[in-house]
Formats: C-alpha cells, sequence, structure tokens
C-alpha cells in the first residue's frame, strides 16, 4: 500500500566497467513491502549487480552485467513480482540519465488511476455486489436457486457476489501469490488469503464486499500517492528540456543535456533559463523562485550568475554556460530531494520496527481467534459488555470470519505511511519556497531544537558595509561632505571606500574632485590634496589652490590637534579598521568653530558602527559612519523564532565585542558571543548543547563549517549556486534571506506533530478494531473501510496539510537586496 521504503541490496556482482544502468518507471510499487517483492525477485536474476528501490517516486534503478543478463531480463523480474513496468532508459558506463533527460525517469509518471484496468474491474466488481444485495434483501422473489456446487445451491446473489470476487478479487489474489513465492507477509498476501477463505466456506458476501472494498482502497491510495508524487514532478518540470544555443553563427534548438560547458544559450523574455550560467549579453528581471523562493524578481545584467530554472520576464540574455544540465543547482536539488526519504527519522525506524513484529503477532491471533473459540466455547453463549449483551457464537463460520476480520486488520499500512509521507510532503513543500531539506531525519530535528545559534556577519547582517549616517557640522552640508569623502576615498582600495562611493553614487553627486598627493596612514586613515579653488565656503593656505584633506578614524583627527574627548567615549571596535589606534596628543585644542553635538560619536560608537571624520588640519567637514548592514527580517526572524517556541536565540561572532554587542542589541538576540574563532564556534555550540539541548546552527556554509557539522541540524545561508554550502549544511537556504528561518522552524515542528498525529491515531485505530473483533462489534467491511482504507487516506491528506505551511513575511520589513 501507500508507504515508503528505500529497499536496496549492496552491490553483488564484481563492479567491472562496461556494466549498464536502467531507471524504470514502477509505479504501483509504493511501499515497502512492494519494494521488498521487486527486490527478491531481482536478487534471483543473474547479473543484476545492485538495485536501489524508491517507493515514494515509483522508480527502480538497476545495475547490471550486459554480458550475464539484459533489461529486459530485469523488466521481466519486476513484473514477476506483480508490478508493471511502464518505462526505461539506458545510460552507458553505469550513468543515470540527468533529471533534465527528456528520456530519464525520474519519477513515475502521472497515471490515470480512474480508469486504469484495475479500476475498471473494480467498478464492474461494485456494480456484481450491488446486484447481489439487491436480490439479497430487496428482490428476494427473484434470488432462486440457478446451479449447486457439492450439494450447495448457488442463488442468483450467490453468482453475483462470485462474479465480483472474480473480477475484482482475482487481482488481488495474484498479488498474494507473488507474495507468497517470495516469502513476504505483506497486505497482497493477507487480503488475498481472505477472500479465498471466505469464498471457500461460502461466505460470498464478506468476500465480495473485501474484494471491491479492498480494490477501491488501493485506487484511492494509488491516486493520494500520485498527488504526493506530483510536487516531485514540478521540480523536474521547471526546468526545460530544450535550449537555444549559438554555433557557428547560427542559433539552433538542441536538447539542454546535449549543451557542453563554455556554450552560449539565448534566452527571450518569458523563456525558462535552461542551465546555469553567466550573463554575457543583455538585461533582464529574472524570477529566481524556483531555486531561492524569493517570488521578486532580480534584476540580472552582464556579469551576474542566473540558474536553470529560473524565468526571464522581459529582457533578452545571452547566457555562458557554467554547468552541464546534470550538475546544474536544480538538478542537485531534485536529487536531494528524491534522496531525503532515504535518511530515516527516529520515528520512522520504530515505526518499521514495530510492524516487523505488528503484523506476525496480529496473524497469529487472528488464526487463534478462528479456531480456538468454536472449540472452547463450542455453543452460542450471551453475556453482558459494559451494558450491552454480546453473543460469543461459537460456531465455527463466525469466528472464522472473525480470524479473516482480524487479518485485514493485520496491515500496517497506515501507519508505516505515517512518516514517509509526511517527510515527502515537508520536503518538496520546502524545496518550492527555497529550503532544501537533505533528508526526513534533519526535517524531524529541526522542528525540535531548543536553541538556535546563528553567525553575524553574512547571516543577520548583509556582510556588506554600508553608509548609514551622515553628519555634517557647521555649514557643511550632506552633499559636500560626502563629496569631500568620496573624492578622498575613490583612490582607496579599502571596503570603507567602496561603502562611501556606493552613497554618493546613490544621492547623485558628480563630479567628484581628484585628490593629488594621496597617501594612505597606515592604521590611521587616508590624505590627500583637493583642489579647492572656486569652491563656495571654502578657504586655502596653500598657495597652489590646494589643500591638504583627511578622512580616517577620531584618533587621528585629534593627533592634529582636535579636541574630542565631549563628543566620542572609547567604545571597542568602533574605529576604522585601517587604524590601530591613536592617543591625542597633550594641549590639544577645540575642533575649530564648528564641532559635533555633545556625545554624538559616542552614540555611533555604541552601535558598533565605524566612524570616519572628514576635514583639513584646523577644520571639520563632519563624519560619516559605516556598518555592516542588519537584514531587515533579521531583528523580525529572532522574534518570530521565541514565538514559535525556540527558547534561545544565540549569536556566534569572530567579530570584536563592540560591534557584537551593538547587533545583538539592534536584532534581539538572547545572548552574543563574541571574537569567536572557527574551533571556539564548536566550542560555544558544545556547551549551548551540554546547557540547553539540541541546537540549529546557521552560518555560510564555508567558514563555520565546523560549527554546522557539530549543531544537531546545521544550516547553510545563500547556497545557490554554492557547490560547498549545499554539500555541507544539512539544511540549506537557497537565497540570502534569514526571513525563512522561521518558516523552516514551523515546517519541521508542524511535521513532527503530523507525524505523532498519523502515528497514534493509526495505532489507536487499529486497536480499538482489534478489540472489537472478538466482540463481534467490528465486520469485514468496517475493517476495510475504517482500519486500511479510511486510516490510510486520513495520514496521506494529514501529511499533505504541510504543502499549506507558507513562509511568512514581516510586514514592515523591506525585501532584502543583497
Amino acid at each position: 500500500m501507500s508507504h515508503e521504503s528505500d529497499a536496496t541490496r549492496g552491490p553483488v556482482g564484481d563492479g567491472e566497467r562496461g556494466e549498464l544502468t536502467v531507471r524504470l518507471a514502477v509505479p504501483e510499487m509504493d511501499c515497502p513491502s512492494c519494494a521488498g517483492k521487486v527486490d527478491k525477485s531481482l536478487g534471483r536474476v543473474d547479473g543484476v549487480v545492485d538495485a536501489d528501490l524508491n517507493p515514494t517516486t515509483g522508480t527502480a534503478t538497476v545495475t547490471y552485467d550486459p554480458d550475464r543478463t539484459a533489461e529486459a531480463d530485469v523488466v521481466d523480474a519486476i513484473e514477476g513480482a506483480g508490478y508493471e513496468v511502464t518505462g526505461g532508459t539506458d545510460g552507458g558506463d553505469g550513468a543515470i540519465e540527468s533529471a533534465s533527460s527528456a528520456d530519464g525517469v525520474d519519477v513515475a509518471p502521472p497515471s490515470e488511476v480512474w480508469t486504469s484496468p484495475r479500476a475498471k474491474k473494480t467498478w464492474l466488481g461494485a456494480v456484481f455486489v450491488a446486484l447481489g444485495l439487491g436480490f439479497e434483501f430487496l428482490l428476494t422473489g427473484g434470488n432462486v436457486a440457478v446451479a449447486s456446487v457439492l450439494e450447495y445451491p448457488l442463488h442468483v446473489a450467490d453468482l453475483c457476489f462470485l462474479g465480483a470476487v472474480a473480477v475484482s478479487g482475482v487481482p488481488v489474489v495474484r498479488s498474494g501469490y507473488y507474495s507468497a513465492t517470495n516469502r513476504s507477509l505483506d497486505i497482497d498476501l493477507l487480503m488475498g488469503t481472505a477472500i479465498i477463505a471466505a469464498t471457500g466456506i461460502g461466505y460470498f458476501v464478506e468476500a465480495a464486499t473485501l474484494a471491491v472494498l479492498f480494490s477501491i482502497a488501493e485506487l484511492l491510495e494509488d491516486y493520494a500517492m500520485d498527488r504526493a508524487r506530483d510536487s516531485l514532478r514540478e521540480l523536474m518540470e521547471l526546468s526545460p528540456d530544450e535550449a537555444t544555443v549559438k554555433r557557428d553563427g547560427e542559433e539552433v534548438t538542441v536538447p539542454a543535456d546535449e549543451v557542453d560547458v563554455g556554450e552560449t544559450v539565448v534566452v527571450r523574455p518569458g523563456d525558462k533559463i535552461p542551465l546555469d550560467g553567466t550573463v554575457r549579453e543583455g538585461g533582464s528581471a529574472v524570477d529566481e523562485s524556483p531555486i531561492t523562493g524569493e517570488s521578486v524578481p532580480v534584476d540580472k545584467s552582464e556579469g551576474d550568475e542566473v540558474y536553470a530554472g529560473s524565468i526571464t520576464a522581459d529582457g533578452y540574455l545571452e547566457v555562458e554556460v557554467t554547468s552541464t544540465a546534470g550538475d546544474s543547482t536544480l538538478s542537485r536539488i531534485i536529487e536531494m530531494v528524491q534522496g531525503a526519504q532515504a535518511k530515516q527519522t527516529e520515528t520512522e525506524q520504530f515505526v518499521d520496527r514495530f510492524a516487523g513484529y505488528y503484523t506476525p503477532v496480529v496473524v497469529v491471533l487472528a488464526i487463534l481467534t478462528a479456531a480456538v473459540p468454536p472449540l472452547v466455547i463450542g455453543e452460542p453463549v450471551t453475556a453482558g459488555v459494559a451494558g450491552y449483551e454480546i453473543a460469543f457464537a461459537g460456531d465455527w463460520g463466525t469466528w472464522f470470519v472473525r480470524g479473516l476480520t482480524l487479518l485485514v486488520i493485520a496491515c500496517p499500512c497506515a501507519f508505516v505511511i505515517s512518516t514517509p509521507v509526511s517527510v515527502v510532503s515537508g520536503v518538496t513543500s520546502a524545496a518550492k519556497n527555497g529550503v532544501l531539506i537533505k533528508g526526513g531525519n534533519y526535517l524531524e530535528a529541526m522542528g525540535e531544537v531548543d536553541v538556535v545559534a546563528v553567525d553575524k556577519t553574512g547571516t543577520l547582517t548583509k556582510g556588506e558595509l554600508a553608509v548609514t549616517d551622515v553628519v555634517p557640522v557647521g555649514d557643511t552640508d550632506e552633499a559636500t561632505l560626502l563629496r569631500y569623502a568620496a573624492g578622498l576615498e575613490r583612490r582607496s582600495e579599502h571596503p570603507i571606500a567602496d561603502a562611501v562611493l556606493a552613497r554618493a553614487d546613490e544621492a547623485g553627486i558628480g563630479d567628484l574632485p581628484e585628490p593629488t598627493g594621496f597617501e594612505s596612514l597606515t592604521g590611521r586613515g587616508i590624505r590627500g590634496e583637493i583642489d579647492i579653488s572656486g569652491e563656495a565656503g571654502s578657504s586655502s593656505d596653500s598657495s597652489d589652490g590646494g589643500e591638504t584633506y583627511y578622512a580616517g578614524k577620531p584618533a587621528l583627527f585629534e593627533e592634529l590637534g582636535f579636541d574630542l574627548s565631549r563628543t566620542r567615549t572609547a567604545a571597542d571596535g568602533s574605529s576604522d579598521p585601517r587604524t590601530d589606534g591613536g592617543v591625542a596628543p597633550e594641549g590639544a585644542v577645540e575642533a575649530g568653530e564648528a564641532t559635533f553635538d555633545e556625545g554624538t560619536l559616542a552614540a555611533l560608537e555604541r552601535e558598533g558602527k565605524t566612524v570616519v571624520l572628514v576635514g583639513t588640519e584646523t577644520s571639520l567637514l563632519g563624519a560619516i559612519a559605516i556598518a555592516d548592514e542588519v537584514r531587515p527580517a533579521s531583528r523580525w526572524a529572532v522574534e518570530r523564532l521565541h514565538d514559535l517556541g525556540v527558547e534561545r536565540v544565540v549569536m556566534l561572532t569572530g567579530d570584536n565585542e563592540g560591534t557584537a554587542r551593538a547587533i545583538a542589541e539592534q536584532v534581539g538576540v538572547d545572548e552574543y558571543r563574541a571574537e569567536l574563532l572557527p574551533d571556539e564556534k564548536v566550542a560555544a555550540v558544545e556547551e549551548l548543547q551540554a546547557a540547553s539541548g539540541e541546537v540549529a546552527m546557521v552560518g555560510d556554509g564555508i567558514n563555520d563549517a565546523p560549527a554546522l557539522a557539530t549543531a544537531e541540524v546545521g544550516i547553510a545561508m545563500g547556497a545557490a549556486g554554492t557547490d560547498t554550502a549545499l554539500e555541507t549544511a544539512d539544511i540549506a537556504l537557497m537565497g540570502d534571506d534569514i526571513g525563512k528561518l522561521p518558516y523552516l522552524y514551523d515546517l519541521s515542528h508542524t511535521a513532527n506533530g503530523v507525524i505523532r498525529q498519523n502515528v497514534w491515531a493509526s495505532l489507536a485505530v487499529k486497536a480499538l478494531l482489534a478489540i472489537g473483533v472478538p466482540l463481534g462489534l467490528v465486520s469485514v467491511a468496517l475493517a476495510v473501510v475504517v482500519g486500511d482504507m479510511g486510516m490510510s487516506l486520513g495520514v496521506t491528506g494529514n501529511a499533505m496539510r504541510l504543502a499549506s505551511v507558507d513562509p511568512e513575511r514581516p510586514a514592515d520589513a523591506a525585501r532584502d537586496d543583497r
């Protein structure tokens, strides 16, 4: 039935070169027992080297030695286990076709569940059952005996029921036969045995009802599994199968998997980008939501990276391909999502172990129920149970039917599928929203974390310096201050210079002055001469019309003779990183005619900002504050994590104490630890684990790799296009969006709740039905409708709820554009 496992066999061949791999679509293989039967059948084929069976996707990947067997033999083995093969493709040298290949089979194709041959037989069987019940209870006058078998009369209703058994029951019995030949005690064997036994003792109504209802349950679960597979198909369909390539001066359309690295593909407005690459010509807004989950299009121009599966809006692009179809970011996402269920959660492991004991035990109880009571009771006995008169019949027929009913209840499908279906739903839903979860175990673990540890630079902050404050003094205005600062900084190669120039450009300040005699004052700042002739409000002591201007830390200006003691105080880490500190000389004087308001610089320094003063030896133009900007969503993300139940959010950073304290206060973390080396971050994570429980670590996936590996869950920021982050992290936020972190926790926490609901509800219903069987309160039909079909559909539907968990966004936070 519809539950999942990765039933795989290890290599049984010598792994010689020349082996072939075939990937086959086996839609009806949708449970562990199904995969187990296929595995055993393939094991009897000489030449099969390895078999990777994935019930969730309905695919079988088989490696075989072509000198000893052929693809046809592999297909025959799978169909010999009772499962139809609907597609396949060979790949030489053991290579499996890429996800973007039109021929490759990565997930079973959608099936016409309700019009399939099995469905038609089920509907015909249902008609026969309806006719039989009609003759049995309504048209009793027409229910005449028309034949006899071993002196047992067969009425019209009986023939109708036997017709239903023949039409709807034969496929069940056939599957049960394959289970028996493969020594698999599964639902097909149990149901097939029950149908044959009920028919053999003349319980035609029960046999026909069981055959039809079980067939309907199978169809419903096939439909539910097909819907679950839809999410995987949607991921695969994101990348186009074809690409328009420039070759020999012409544009040709070829399959995407035939495009080589270095070739140029043409993408027109509204087209999907077929492969990862770098824009060489053109520009367009590009919808990257399939990769990053960010719905707002991102502007792309020459030199920018683009990803396969993203969609151009209104521009033309020529893209130089940087990875083949099988190695694209989208292909790796699809591969990881498909393999996520291989890493079982603790709950799934428990359920699998439990199911291994549950089914044999209930089968034994069913046999005892059918055989023991008639021998012990002998005659019908009536007793009062909970105020009701219950008839404990002593005849063989009654207890035999009750034994058959327990056989139906012995199927563990509902609680076995509860976890894997939830994992598939949660993992694929996350992938669509730009969150790659690399295993069901990480999905479950994330929902149980007590502490979230986050890196500062590039996680809570953008990882880029930007001007945050422009503070002119005296008659100087912001434009003038920025103009002189940018004029000096245009000759510098420091990141601070980039921030100042970017702010000047945003302010529309052009015609920047060109400094002469530029000099970098190591450890203090920069200086250069600027020709200020013709500048309003300026004075010059230089005979050639140039005056020396300085840009640097406050200590530099104290060395020049300015007394800034009333406007600044020491704050660790607040100084210009180009400097190593300075001491004001004795006898320093007030800073000319204009200076800052008292405490201005101190306030900026307390906020963890780098303060750069601009001026000459005799006068100040003002101050520019620069900082690594906090992401707009950071504070909201921390608050939302607290709301969702995370006990503590701790910031771990290698930055200095002053900056760390300022950022911590700004985003609202519970605790921060500063000036940490990579090994000290590992120690900090271990301390948090010892003190508070399970920890999730969020970082860039490279510098924070040791800490990511130490935490129960390692989460990498901005993993799109980053191989290292995709490989090192357990979970990857494909875009640089810290706002996805609460969504991840919410999804994981909800998934854990859904899994628990499914497991315990299934067990409770099975237990109640099992208790009711000996009391005569549960019929075969009720066992099938409620215990098998009802619960399987219930847990599947409950698992699909995870697709409705959507990322939230703070209402007042602008989109975080890096």
